[in-house]
C-alpha cells in the first residue's frame, strides 16, 4: 500500500500475539466505538477493524461522498449545457462531420427545453432542474468531460474502476480503503438502486483485489420494509446477547484459522462480515427508517422511491457511513435512444426535488463544506438525432445516441468551486474542446479533495503497485474553491 510503511512490531501486535490475542479483540472494539482507535496510515488491518478510521496523505475538505449516477447517459444538451445554435440548424446538417458514435446519427436536434440562468452566477439551468438550479451558486458545472467509447459496459467500469476492461477496484472502495469508515456498524461503503442491479451489476462497486470489506454493499431501495431492505437483518432464532456469545467464540475459533492463512484476504472479508452483520442489526434499522425524520423534511424531499433513497443517503451520512451511491434504476433508464422529451422529463422529475432537497439539506445541517455531491452519468449525448436502426431503437428519429465525445458532471460541497463552470464543448455539444476533464482527471480531482495524491494512493498487488488511475489522470485545481 502506498500511504505509508508498516512497522515491525506494535502494542497492538503484542496483544494479539498473547493469550491469543483475544484482550486486543476487546479493547480494539471499546477503542473504537468511542472514537479513541484511528488506524494511521500504511498501520495492518486487523480482521476486527479492517474500516476503522485512516488518515489521508494531507487533510483533506471531502470527509464522505455522494455519488448521484444517472445511469444510461443524460444528454447534457438538455440539462446542464445549452447550445442555442442546434435551434438554428434544426433539421439540417451540421456545418461539419459527425463525430463517430455507436449508431448512425443525422441532423442537428435542438433541445426541447428551455434554459434560465439562476443565482448569482448566472449558470443557465434546463427546465427539467428547477429545484438543483436553485443551488446552483453551490455547484461545480464541469462541461468538458469525456471517455474512452460510447459503449455502456467499458464507459460505466472507466468511470467506476478506472479500466474499461480489467477487474479493477472501484471508486468506493479506494475511498473506504484509504479513509476507513466512522461507524463500525454500517458498510463503509453502500450502492442503492431500485429495481435491480445497472448494467454491469456488482462490477459497478466491486473491491477486486482490495480486501473484501471495501466492496460496496448492495440495496434495493425499491422496498421499504427493513427486512425486505436488508435479507436477515433480523434473527428470529436468537436473541442479541446469545448471538454475541456465538460470534465471539466464532472469533476465537476464526482466529486460529486466519493465524495460519496469513494475509487470506477473503477470510478476513468473511470474518469481518459477521460482526458487521450484527452491528447492523442495531444502526440499521434507524439509518434505513425515513418515517423518523420531521413529516417537513419528507416533504422537502418529497414522494417516491427516489426521494426516500437520497434522503437515507443522507440519514447514512450523519451515521458516519464514508461513500454511498445513488443510481437511478435499474439496467439504464437514460439510455433515451427514442422518445427523448417524455423520457428525460419523467426520469428528471423523479430525481430532481430530492436532489435539490439533499443539497439545502446538508448546507443548513452543516454538511455540505465536507460532503462531495457528484452528479452525471458514463457520457453523454449526441446533439444530432438518431436515426433509425432495426434491431436497436424504435425508428421514432425523436431520440440521441451515446456521446463519449464530450458530456458534463457537476460536482458540489467538499471544497469544490461553487457558482463556477469549469471547460467547454463545441459550439453544437458534440466534443469537449475547451480544458477537457477526462475521467482519470475526474478521479483524480474527486481524491484529492478527499485528501489524496492519485499517484501516491497505491496498492502492490501481482507484483505491481495499482492505483484508481492506472497511469493516467491530473488534478483539476481550477474546480477548487
Amino acid at each position: 500500500m502506498g500511504i505509508g510503511m508498516n512497522p515491525i512490531f506494535t502494542r497492538r501486535e503484542l496483544l494479539q500475539r498473547c493469550g491469543m490475542g483475544f484482550a486486543s479483540l476487546g479493547l480494539a472494539q471499546l477503542l473504537q466505538s468511542d472514537k479513541l482507535l484511528q488506524a494511521q496510515p500504511g498501520s495492518p488491518r486487523t480482521m476486527t477493524s479492517p474500516l476503522a478510521v485512516r488518515q489521508p496523505h494531507f487533510p483533506g475538505k471531502a470527509k464522505r461522498v455522494i455519488h448521484l449516477f444517472m445511469n444510461g447517459g443524460p444528454s447534457h444538451v438538455d440539462t446542464f449545457d445549452p447550445k442555442p445554435l442546434l435551434a438554428r440548424y434544426a433539421g439540417k446538417p451540421l456545418p461539419r462531420e459527425n463525430l463517430r458514435t455507436e449508431r448512425r446519427t443525422g441532423a442537428a436536434f435542438p433541445s426541447p427545453f428551455t434554459f434560465q440562468r439562476h443565482g448569482k452566477s448566472g449558470i443557465e439551468v434546463s427546465e427539467l432542474f428547477p429545484h438543483v438550479a436553485e443551488s446552483i451558486d453551490d455547484i461545480c458545472v464541469i462541461r468538458s468531460m469525456y471517455a474512452d467509447v460510447p459503449n455502456h459496459e467499458p464507459s460505466l467500469l472507466l468511470l467506476n474502476c478506472g479500466d474499461a476492461r480489467l477487474v479493477r477496484p472501484s471508486l468506493g472502495s479506494w475511498v473506504t480503503y484509504g479513509l476507513g469508515s466512522e461507524n463500525q456498524n454500517l458498510p463503509g461503503f453502500i450502492a442503492m438502486c431500485p429495481g435491480g442491479y445497472p448494467i454491469q451489476e456488482t462490477q459497478n462497486w466491486q473491491s477486486a483485489f482490495l480486501p473484501g470489506a471495501f466492496q460496496g454493499t448492495y440495496i434495493d431501495t425499491q422496498h421499504q420494509q427493513l427486512d425486505r431492505l436488508i435479507e436477515n437483518i433480523h434473527n428470529a432464532g436468537a436473541s442479541r446477547e446469545q448471538q454475541r456469545a456465538q460470534l465471539d467464540l466464532l472469533a476465537q475459533l476464526n482466529q486460529r484459522h486466519l493465524e495460519k492463512r496469513s494475509g487470506d484476504a477473503q477470510l478476513e472479508a468473511r470474518i469481518q462480515s459477521f460482526e458487521l452483520a450484527y452491528g447492523m442489526q442495531r444502526d440499521a434499522e434507524d439509518a434505513f427508517d425515513v418515517s423518523r425524520e420531521p413529516q417537513y423534511i419528507r416533504d422537502m424531499y418529497g414522494p417516491g422511491v427516489h426521494a426516500r433513497q437520497i434522503l437515507i443517503a443522507r440519514r447514512l451520512l450523519e451515521k458516519g457511513v464514508r461513500f454511498i451511491q445513488i443510481w437511478h434504476g435499474q439496467g439504464q433508464p437514460w439510455d433515451n435512444h427514442d422518445d427523448l422529451e417524455v423520457n428525460h422529463r419523467r426520469l428528471a422529475r423523479q430525481c430532481d426535488q430530492a436532489i435539490g432537497a439533499l443539497l439545502k439539506d446538508l448546507k443548513q445541517r452543516g454538511m455540505l463544506d465536507d460532503t462531495l455531491i457528484i452528479w452525471g452519468g458514463e457520457f453523454g449525448r449526441t446533439p444530432t438525432v438518431e436515426l433509425p436502426t432495426p434491431g436497436s431503437n424504435a425508428g421514432r428519429i425523436n431520440g440521441r445516441d451515446h456521446n463519449h465525445w464530450g458530456f458534463t458532471t457537476w460536482l458540489a460541497g467538499g471544497g469544490v468551486k461553487g457558482g463556477y463552470v469549469h471547460g467547454a464543448t463545441d459550439p453544437f455539444g458534440f466534443r469537449a474542446e475547451v480544458d477537457r476533464v477526462h475521467v482519470h482527471d475526474l478521479q483524480a480531482t474527486i481524491l484529492w479533495l478527499l485528501g489524496f495524491d492519485h499517484e501516491r494512493f497505491t496498492y502492490r498487488y501481482a507484483g505491481r503497485d495499482f492505483r484508481l488511475t492506472d497511469v493516467h489522470g491530473r488534478v483539476v485545481r481550477e474546480v477548487m474553491a
